[in-house]
């Protein structure tokens, strides 16, 4: 990581020094913008990706893996129940697109969820959704997808519940 920062501050120091001295300033050396200007720029570059990723819109899942499956679940049953010509249907989809990344991003990663037989129903009906909506976006849901990604669902409902 230090590399890439060092190659930035370098051709990025380097750039101010040559515009500079292009426009006749011999106000500031060359040595001034490598120690003083580029580290300000890293820092503030720093920030604003840091500052940026803090005012995402606040995650719809509670962190508790059985509420936030049914709650999943119930969501994405309304969305692929939604007929082609219902005005609210691109809004939902959207919803849905951010409810799957948001609940892979927070299950995948854990250990003691991701082995449970609902994660893996769960996980299998999602990815199949995402992949509808990310290849044909435009087209309405197959029957015979719809009929699985309800089974699946169901079927992912009933197993958080017992609890495997």
């Amino acid at each position: 990581m230090t590399d890439v920062w060092r190659s930035f501050s370098r051709s990025a120091g380097a750039a101010l020094s040559t515009a500079l001295e292009a426009l006749g300033s011999g106000l500031f050396s060359r040595t001034w913008w490598s120690r003083t200007l580029t580290p300000v720029l890293a820092i503030v570059l720093g920030l604003s990706l840091t500052l940026s990723s803090c005012g995402s819109v606040g995650n719809s899942l509670s962190g508790s893996y059985v509420e936030d499956t049914m709650t999943v679940a119930e969501s994405l049953l309304g969305t692929i129940a939604l007929s082609q010509d219902d005005p609210a249907r691109p809004d939902a989809e959207n919803e849905a697109r951010v409810l799957i990344n948001d609940y892979m991003a927070l299950y995948r990663p854990k250990g003691r969820v991701n082995g449970l037989p609902s994660f893996t129903t769960m996980q299998t009906a999602l990815n199949s959704l995402a992949g509808h909506y990310t290849n044909y976006a435009n087209r309405p849901i197959p029957d015979a997808l719809k009929a699985r990604l309800e089974k699946e669902l169901k079927k992912a409902e009933t197993s958080v519940v017992r609890g495997t």
